[in-house]
């Protein structure tokens, strides 16, 4: 629930940073207590959306909201009410978020989901009009292509995965660089299976390329994470799928030490 509230937060504050000439925290903070009170009649100081933004989005911990304020900051970006918004967040209907991860996404090309179509055989057996040899034959190359496409992989599980990219899913896993689903609840004592978290799912990736970062695509988009020196950078906020610790927002100079066209003697991350 935290992130849900977390992303509210944060589409608050950009939302509210472009409708003001002076975009700083306290000035945002200001103009929303003020725009509030005269819009919705909801009466809150401009210290609480200072605390709200600081706790959530600066710290990235989870920080209490009356359920009063969240329908209100729901309202404010074209929700009902916070019911309204986290249903629709679970619904893919993340209109906000998605202007922001497509702006990086055109910028980070090494991000690439490649979605197999479906084909139920007995209809693609009545519109191609295949006989039961034709139909034997085409089975026997589909089956060639699955056991030589197979020895490319040195990972069975995640090749047997990637037909397997559906939300519908009820368990995912991480797999280096993204999240699998599964139907499986255990993969074995190497894979650590959770609950499918459809947000973190679609969203929340490695960025196997971080010298294709700067401040221009990257700044308020790219979370990153330093353990034992090694820094690793996410497409999404929230907690490192190994080490479980939070993940924090990228800052210049961390961009400028760790990210971006790097030099041969600078640390290499991956």
């Amino acid at each position: 629930m935290y992130e849900k509230k977390r992303f509210l937060v944060k589409t608050v504050f950009e939302k509210a940073k472009n409708e003001i000439p002076r975009g700083k925290k306290s000035s945002i903070a200001s103009y929303l207590s003020s725009l509030f009170e005269e819009q919705y009649g909801f009466e809150r100081e401009e210290r609480a959306y200072v605390r709200y933004y600081k706790n959530l989005v600066e710290e990235n911990r989870d920080y209490n909201i009356d359920d009063l304020a969240l329908d209100y900051l729901s309202k404010y970006i074209g929700y009902d009410n916070f019911e309204d918004f986290c249903e629709r967040v679970e619904n893919d209907d993340l209109k906000t978020f998605t202007l922001s991860f497509k702006d990086l996404s055109e910028k980070i090309h090494q991000i690439i989901i490649t979605v197999t179509p479906t084909v139920l055989l007995p209809d693609f057996i009545k519109k191609n009009g295949l006989g039961i040899l034709e139909m034997t034959f085409v089975l026997l190359l589909v089956t060639g292509g699955v056991v030589f496409s197979n020895n490319k992989s040195s990972n069975p599980i995640r090749f047997l995965s990637e037909k397997g990219f559906s939300i519908d899913k009820p368990f995912m896993y991480w797999d280096g660089d993204r999240y699998m689903a599964t139907d499986s609840s255990s993969l074995g004592p190497q894979i650590d299976v959770i609950p499918m978290d459809k947000f973190r799912f679609k969203y929340f990736k490695k960025i196997t390329r971080p010298d294709t970062l700067n401040a221009t695509n990257s700044m308020g988009k790219v979370w990153y994470d330093k353990t034992n020196n090694n820094v690793e950078f996410f497409t999404s906020y929230g907690k490192h799928p190994i080490n479980d610790k939070a993940l924090k927002d990228v800052s210049e100079r961390i961009l400028n030490h760790y990210a971006g066209y790097q030099q041969s003697d600078s640390i290499e991350v991956e």
